[in-house]
């Protein structure tokens, strides 16, 4: 009997979460176009869900970014994976959706160790909310590079950045987005997942 409350509160929590996440999407908040890509901050929520509910949960709340991204694929509203929607599907779907749930699966591990070495919650909630867009541009770009790179796509940005190779094509093509996500998600989730993270306790 005992287990059935805290099962409630994790699912209400949960349900709080990603509802923050669709409402972000929904408001235009969630994303903002840069180039090829979008610059994404719905890794904020991923991050904090991770943070303060563990792994399962962020994968879950990845798995909610990773769907409404596909969506978006579908769509046509996602700019570069719209094209790869057209090409394969199946791998799009890989890279909008598996690639998220990984991330918010890592997150959770990656805060984990981290609060145990940090015992006063000083770094920890920020480099556990840092780890998030890290992770997502290595996971994501990096399956771009697995199985799209040597499409006609890929290869006219690749020429347009006069990448050498496939990393310097992913710092190319990164760059500046990547700073501001990685900056905006370090502060901000770090500091909404301490501040929710002590509410909950209470």
């Amino acid at each position: 009997m005992n287990q059935r409350p805290s099962n409630i509160r994790y699912m209400t929590q949960l349900a709080l979460l990603i509802a923050v996440e669709l409402v972000m999407k929904t408001l235009g908040l969630g994303s903002v176009p840069f180039g090829p890509l979008n610059m994404s901050f719905l890794t904020v929520p991923i991050a904090v869900g991770a943070i303060i509910m563990g792994p399962a949960a962020g994968a879950i709340m990845g798995g909610a970014y990773g769907i409404m991204s596909y969506y978006d694929a579908i769509t046509g509203v996602g700019n570069m994976t719209a094209i790869f929607f057209q090409l394969d599907p199946v791998n799009t779907f890989i890279l909008c959706a598996g690639t998220r749930i990984l991330l918010g699966f890592c997150v959770g591990w990656i805060f984990k160790a981290a609060r145990k070495l940090d015992k006063k919650g000083i770094v920890s909630y920020y480099l556990g909310a840092l780890s998030a867009p890290l992770l997502n541009t290595c996971f994501f770009m990096g399956y771009i590079v697995l199985v799209f790179y040597q499409t006609e796509y890929i290869q006219n940005l690749v020429n347009l950045h006069g990448a050498v190779n496939p990393i310097h094509f992913i710092v190319a093509l990164v760059g500046l987005q990547g700073l501001v996500e990685a900056v905006v998600c370090a502060l901000v989730g770090g500091t909404v997942a301490k501040g929710v993270s002590r509410a909950f306790k209470r």
